[in-house]
């Protein structure tokens, strides 16, 4: 691999770590069966986040959302990891990954409709893709064809913080919301990074940084749709 194509954008690299909405269904399922109490949930749930959620109902959205979403963290490592390593496993890892992808679509659809639900699949799975193909192109050494996926991943990455920005413009900037999807994929790039160049440890290290950005991310989305819809969580 070339790795000068990963030099420049290694360095601005932060360690800091994809996006959740959770339907009530699924959140209040996870709120019967965790058998917790809302003072339960309260004293383990700050997150520096700006509204801490407080109702049974929220703590249950603000815990399915962010079971969604580290989903998504985990299994997109692991994809990385077996990529990397040419792992027979990637073809079964990669399937898992697109699917949750259409659950979080499906999750959505309660609070922003169908067709919005559906828009948001499709631009999450295109990320999955496109995380794919970025590391394709730098296992090639390509550094024209890597460059190009790259801006187009970057571009798709934005697409999503517009998406989610519009769909709750009150309470999630698109600003935040840019910033939080370029934070996750210069994380998920840089464990790209450090697996095609076999710096296994540096990579393991990079994975808690990594899902504990995804679950800020989630946690900013949640607490936005918690106020955006506050008759759903009373």
């Amino acid at each position: 691999m070339n790795t000068k194509l990963f030099a420049g954008r290694r360095l601005s690299l932060t360690l800091t770590g994809l996006i959740a909405i959770a339907s009530m269904a699924v959140t209040l399922a996870v709120s019967n069966a965790s058998g917790h109490t809302a003072d339960d949930h309260h004293n383990h749930h700050h997150h520096g986040s700006a509204v801490a959620p407080h109702t049974k109902r929220q703590l249950a959205f603000h815990d399915a959302m962010r079971a969604l979403w580290e989903t998504h963290g985990s299994w997109t490592h692991m994809v990385i990891v077996s990529f990397a390593g040419n792992s027979p496993n990637l073809p079964a890892e990669e399937q898992i990954l697109l699917q949750n992808q259409v659950n979080i679509g499906n999750a959505v659809k309660p609070f922003y409709g169908t067709a919005a639900g559906e828009q948001l699949t499709k631009l999450l799975k295109e990320h999955i893709l496109g995380a794919v193909a970025v590391l394709q192109a730098a296992k090639a050494g390509n550094p024209t064809t890597f460059s190009a996926v790259e801006a187009s991943w970057f571009a798709n990455g934005r697409q999503i913080g517009d998406f989610l920005a519009a769909a709750n413009p009150r309470h999630l900037s698109r600003a935040a919301a840019e910033q939080m999807m370029k934070t996750h994929l210069e994380q998920v790039i840089e464990q790209g990074v450090d697996e095609l160049k076999g710096n296994f440890a540096a990579s393991a290290q990079a994975y808690e940084p990594y899902i504990r950005h995804i679950l800020e991310m989630a946690d900013m989305i949640s607490n936005g749709i918690i106020q955006q819809f506050p008759g759903r969580f009373a």
